[in-house]
């Protein structure tokens, strides 16, 4: 059986380790409990907090035990990893309901019904009865501030400025490695790149509170940069959330399906549960029948199942195709909602009108002859059926559970028209 860290190298999913030949060592001879955590800095996590917790599902199902730190202290005070100004902090009540939506979307993600081999905990729990003085004398006389100054972390923000509570971040992060590695046994924690410093932080922790020999592993993921050099999951329009609300499935799976052939493979590798073969085998597709997109298609399939559910995928190939044909018929109005989310949209009343005039009143054309011209001459059609009468009138009943209307102008203008 392929070794879990031999697996995570042929995957390109290892930047750094603390102790690569020990922790290989350590994951062939024993099943160990390993640990990652994200920060309720909001009520959703995007495709770029997602890297890092696949790993970790990876380690389960290479029959190591995993747990998901929901940071309910840390998120709190702010990590300064990554960034150039201080955070604004938010409430207790904020952070409590980011908490309770972060926690909601992990278990959907990642603990079957039933699994009892993926733990969750929140490090508030260990930390929010702790006092100053406590924190002080047992904790923060383990850190040597010359040390701290020099973390990548901080050293990057003295010229902008740090305040106390982000410097103190990387203590409270080391603290949650020590109670998991105490209590938990958790032996490994892993992260993104810029989690390098914390992660180091807290094994030094470990050591002067349990010793030197103490048997404790950092392991972090590469920055991920797309093929043009660009930041992954960020598109003209925002991060792509896991949230439907945020990030419909069909905008979802459109992104996946819309990846660069330059990345695709490495996608692959690092989202899906796909194994090598299959990969290599959508890597020689890529190569010799790029135009099929087969590569682009299976990630998206993976991905949006994964992160939605297979009936969330059928509507998002449903949308897909009908967009492709012009034949929207078939779609229901939330499956109209979802693919015309970005198209140019108009209000119209549900009062009955003739065609040529509604359009007018509409904008989508510019005068009464035009409309004539553009309906004579087949360029028109009203909810994927052509309009060839300048006499129709368009009344309710032409539309989507009284919602929506759909106009397409020519081959690829589509407008929506939502009925109020």
């Amino acid at each position: 059986m392929l070794n879990i860290i031999n697996e995570l190298e042929w995957r390109g999913a290892i930047n750094q380790q603390t102790d690569a030949e020990g922790l290989h060592k350590l994951t062939s001879e024993k099943s160990i409990s390993l640990y990652c955590g994200v920060d309720p800095t909001g009520d959703s996590m995007h495709i770029g907090h997602l890297i890092p917790f696949m790993m970790l599902k990876r380690f389960q199902l290479a029959g190591h035990r995993p747990v998901i730190l929901i940071g309910g202290a840390t998120g709190t005070i702010g990590d300064p990893s990554g960034r150039t100004t201080e955070r604004t902090l938010q409430t207790m009540e904020q952070v409590q309901e980011n908490v309770d939506a972060l926690t909601a979307q992990m278990k959907k993600l990642f603990v079957n019904e039933g699994d009892t081999g993926l733990r969750m905990v929140n490090n508030y729990d260990w930390t929010h009865n702790l006092t100053i003085l406590d924190f002080l004398r047992d904790y923060g006389k383990n850190f040597s501030v010359n040390t701290m100054l020099a973390k990548d972390i901080v050293a990057s923000r003295l010229d902008t400025g740090i305040s106390f509570t982000e410097f103190s971040y990387q203590i409270l992060q080391s603290m949650d490695f020590h109670h998991l590695f105490k209590e938990e046994d958790v032996q490994l924690q892993i992260g993104g790149a810029d989690q390098w410093g914390n992660i180091t932080s807290g094994l030094d922790l470990i050591r002067k509170k349990e010793g030197p020999e103490a048997k404790a592993y950092g392991l972090t993921i590469p920055l991920m940069l797309k093929a043009d050099g660009t930041k992954f999951g960020k598109t003209a329009g925002g991060a792509i959330w896991l949230d439907p609300n945020k990030t419909t499935p069909f905008e979802f799976y459109q992104f996946w399906a819309n990846t660069d052939d330059r990345d695709v493979i490495r996608y692959l590798k690092f989202f899906t549960f796909l194994t090598k073969e299959q990969i290599d085998e959508l890597e020689v597709k890529v190569q010799t029948e790029p135009h099929k997109r087969e590569a682009q298609l299976k990630l998206a399939e993976e991905m949006t199942k994964f992160v939605h559910s297979e009936e969330a995928l059928k509507q998002a190939r449903k949308i897909t195709e009908a967009l492709f044909s012009g034949d929207v018929k078939s779609l229901k109005a939330d499956e109209i909602e979802q693919g015309f989310k970005d198209m140019p949209a108009f209000e119209a009343s549900k009062e009955t009108k003739n065609i040529i005039d509604w359009l007018v009143d509409l904008g989508i054309e510019p005068s009464k002859r035009q409309a004539r011209e553009d309906i004579m001459k087949g360029a028109i059609t009203l909810n994927g059926d052509k309009v060839t009468d300048i006499n129709m009138d368009v009344t309710v009943e032409n539309s989507f559970d009284g919602r929506f209307i759909i106009i397409r102008k020519g081959k690829k203008n589509y407008n929506l028209i939502k009925l109020v």
